[in-house]
This record gives C-alpha cells, sequence and structure tokens, in this order.
C-alpha cells in the first residue's frame, strides 16, 4: 500500500490471502461433524447436545463484536487483526486436543485432586472445550473478514469474498474427506481424536502463514487516517449506527437471520440424522455397554459416510465458488443468492423425503452446497458496500450477530422437538432427525424472499 491506495490483487495474491481460512475450516469441520459422536458417547442427549452448541451463537454474538470494534482500535506494529488472527487460532488448536479427551482429563483432574468426578464430568469438560474453540475461532473469524476491505480494493470485494468461499470449500472438502480416503483407500481408520489433532495442526499453521505473509497497512497512532480515526467508535456506539449505514442493511440482516437457522438446522443435525435416520442406529446413550459395542461398527460408518457427505456438500461448494462471484458481478448479487438459497430448499426436502436411502441424501447434499457457495460470500459482498472505513471490524463483528444469533433457536427450540419426537423400534429409542431439515427449508425459503426486497 502507498498513500493508503489499495493495490489490485492478482490471482495468486487472492489464493495467498484465503490460505488462513482454508486451515481455519479444518477446525470448523471437525468441530461440526464430530462433535455429536463425541458427546453423545459421553451421555448426551439430542436436547443436552443442542444446548452445547449454543457454545457457537453465544460467543459469536459477543466475541466477535466486541473482537471486532477491539481490531479497529488497535494500535500496534502488527497491524490490527493479525494478532487477533494468531492468538485466536493458537488457543484453538490446544483446545481441539482437548475435546476428544474430555473424559480422559476428567480422570485427570480426579487422580491429581484426590475426588471423584461425577459420572458427567467428561460431559462438562467438552462442553467447557466446545466453548472456548467456539469462543476462539471467533476471535479469529471476524477479523479475518474484515481484512477483505482493509487490504482489498472495493471493486474486488465480491471477488474476495468468492475465494474466502472457495477455501472455506476446499478447507472443509480436504478435512472432511481425509478420514474416509484412509479408510476406503488405505484400510486404516483414523480415530477421532487423530482427526482434532490434524484440524489443531492446519489451522495454527495456515494462520501463522497468513501472519507473515499478509502485508497489513500499520496501525500505529501515525499512520491512521483522520476519516478512520473519525470513524473509529465504542461498541455500543457502532452497535446504535450500525442499522443507520442503509435501510437495506436492515434486509441485508434479516436475510442473514432466516438463512443461518436453516444452515444450522443441518449442519448441527446432519452427523446425527446420518447415524440414527440414514442408518439407523438407536439412541446409545441409555444402553448397556455391550449394546452399544454391537453397534459400534455401524455408528462408525455412519460418521464416515457423514464426512463424505460434508465433503460432497463443500466439494461443490469449492467448484462453484469463483463461478459465484462472476455471475454476481454480471447479474447482480441477489439473483445469483435467491437462486443458490432456492436449490438449498429443494435439497433440504429431498434430505427429509428420502432420508433412509444414502445415494440419495448425499446428492441432495451435493445439490445444497450451491447455496454455500453464495451463503458465505454473497452476504459479505452486499454488506461491504456501505462499510466506512475504519469501522470494518465492528460492522463485521455486528453483522455475526445475525449468523450467530439464529443458532440459539435451533440450539434450543429445534433441539428440543427433536428430542420430544420419539421413534420406540423393538425397544430402542430413536427421533426424527429429518424434521431439522423442514424447518431449514422454511427458513431458507423466506430468506430467498426478503433477498428479492433488497436494492443493490
Amino acid at each position: 500500500m502507498e498513500n493508503n491506495e489499495l493495490k489490485h490483487f492478482t490471482t495468486a495474491n487472492f489464493l495467498n490471502f484465503a490460505l488462513g481460512f482454508l486451515g481455519l475450516q479444518f477446525a470448523w469441520q471437525m468441530r461440526i461433524i464430530l462433535s455429536a459422536p463425541v458427546t453423545e458417547g459421553l451421555g448426551a442427549s439430542p436436547f443436552i447436545y443442542g444446548l452445547i452448541w449454543l457454545a457457537g451463537p453465544f460467543t459469536g454474538m459477543v466475541v466477535q463484536p466486541l473482537v471486532g470494534v477491539l481490531s479497529d482500535n488497535t494500535k500496534s506494529r502488527f497491524g490490527r487483526r493479525r494478532p487477533y488472527l494468531l492468538a485466536g487460532a493458537l488457543i484453538t488448536a490446544l483446545a481441539l486436543w482437548a475435546f476428544p479427551n474430555s473424559a480422559g482429563i476428567s480422570d485427570f483432574i480426579s487422580n491429581i485432586f484426590h475426588f471423584n468426578m461425577p459420572a458427567w464430568g467428561g460431559l462438562l469438560i467438552a462442553a467447557i472445550m466446545i466453548w472456548v474453540i467456539d469462543a476462539c475461532i471467533n476471535i479469529a473469524q471476524g477479523p479475518y473478514r474484515a481484512l477483505v476491505p482493509d487490504v482489498v480494493p472495493p471493486e474486488q470485494h465480491s471477488v474476495a469474498n468468492s475465494y474466502i468461499s472457495l477455501s472455506i470449500g476446499l478447507g472443509s472438502v480436504i478435512a472432511a474427506a481425509t478420514a474416509p480416503f484412509l479408510k476406503y483407500v488405505c484400510h486404516y481408520q483414523m480415530s477421532i481424536p487423530a482427526q482434532f489433532i490434524m484440524a489443531a495442526l492446519a489451522f495454527s499453521l495456515a494462520m501463522i502463514w497468513t501472519c507473515m505473509t499478509i502485508k497489513e497497512k500499520s496501525s500505529l497512532k501515525s499512520d491512521i487516517t483522520s476519516e478512520e480515526e473519525e470513524n473509529k467508535k465504542s461498541f455500543a456506539q457502532s452497535l446504535k449506527e450500525f442499522f443507520l449505514l442503509s435501510p437495506e442493511v436492515s434486509k441485508i440482516c434479516t436475510m442473514q437471520f432466516f438463512t443461518w437457522i436453516g444452515m444450522m438446522c443441518m449442519m448441527i443435525f446432519f452427523t446425527n440424522f446420518a447415524i440414527h435416520t440414514v442408518y439407523g442406529v438407536p439412541d446409545l446413550t441409555k444402553l448397556s455397554t455391550e449394546i452399544q459395542a454391537q453397534f459400534l461398527p455401524i455408528q462408525t460408518t455412519a460418521t464416515n459416510y457423514s464426512s463424505i457427505c460434508f465433503a460432497i456438500f463443500n466439494l461443490i461448494c469449492f467448484i462453484i465458488a469463483i463461478p459465484i462471484g462472476v455471475l454476481a458481478g454480471k447479474y447482480g448479487n441477489k439473483k445469483v443468492h435467491i437462486i443458490s438459497l432456492l436449490s438449498m430448499v429443494i435439497a433440504y426436502i429431498g434430505m427429509a423425503l428420502f432420508k433412509t436411502n444414502p445415494i440419495a441424501v448425499a446428492s441432495f447434499m451435493a445439490l445444497s452446497g450451491i447455496g454455500w457457495a453464495s451463503v458465505c460470500a454473497l452476504p459479505f459482498a452486499m454488506l461491504s458496500k456501505y462499510i466506512k472505513p475504519g469501522t470494518e471490524g465492528s460492522v463485521m463483528g455486528i453483522f455475526n450477530i445475525f449468523i450467530a444469533g439464529p443458532q440459539v433457536f435451533v440450539c434450543t427450540l429445534v433441539a428440543w422437538i427433536i428430542n420430544q419426537s420419539v421413534i420406540s423400534n423393538g425397544g430402542f429409542i430413536n427421533y426424527h432427525y429429518e424434521y431439522s431439515f423442514f424447518i431449514g427449508a422454511i427458513c431458507l425459503l423466506l430468506s430467498a424472499f426478503i433477498t428479492k426486497l433488497i436494492k443493490e
């Protein structure tokens, strides 16, 4: 950067810029795909599992906005965003290692302090680690999004967000596909703790690379422009003025709210859907150890199947991430986003109706990847047009409230609905996990309608 003007990004610059987000997706994918088997193994019912997932929305609503404001006002020789990227990644890496070892950590604490942890001690440790993981990923993710308007010229924001979408897709594909690839190609079953260690290494190393190679404008006092300094405000001021940016901002936020109810209906419950609905494994939390052992091979197969579906889902996101950005530039963000959301509505209904057909479910997961590519890029591109210099972090942090907030609805009400929809079959208990897809489809349809109302 020279004279406060942002240099035009080349393809190589965009690929390098997006690498850190690729590593970040390793952490998110292990969190999304494998948290259900870990917590269920420690005794979590669908409703308790939903409550544990509250870590995501609460940390997203609190951590990202606060970190966004802090990063806007950070003045250091290392830049405004990079300290948060690095700290978030390293702490997340430690928590990723600890989470699947929660039972062992509970036993270790009992031995060290010479008292017996309660039966749910391992589940408590796991819940704490989930909160740490989510909080620290948010510490890194918000400032990373704020780097786009910080270092990329305005006319390239849509393309930059598409490259982030591309890295989200590719990172998720690699993270999700590694264990199934080793199982079915190399005949080696990668353990759940090993997959979390893989995620920890990928996230920390990729973010270290980003911090070393992205040349952020110095945020020392003397280097901040008068316009940026004038626009820096407290969190309360930023929240108050957020909706005054434009009437369209409220519409974009409402669109995000319903979009992410729909997204989280799939992300939170898909692995359980794969295990208990597609493959018919009953609720194992109340069964004896001997009966649990009988279902363990099927559960492992179903978990690998879930990873394959997420890999397919994110592969489609990866393939069409750049075309989505190109099409949005040609036809407008709004039109492309509406079509993408409607494709996901069809996919959700298909998964719910063909719930016991693994091939059909995987095919509909692929279709929903089109919507995911758009969700990862175009709402941020729409919002970035209204951001004032110096407020990038706070605006992106506040915008994240409308991503994190809807998850509370899914983690509580949708989880409760599933917990109440009991299926009894041959003495075994199961749940109607497909209900989450019907609820998600309705919310995505509302989101598409609201998108139509936005004026570009």
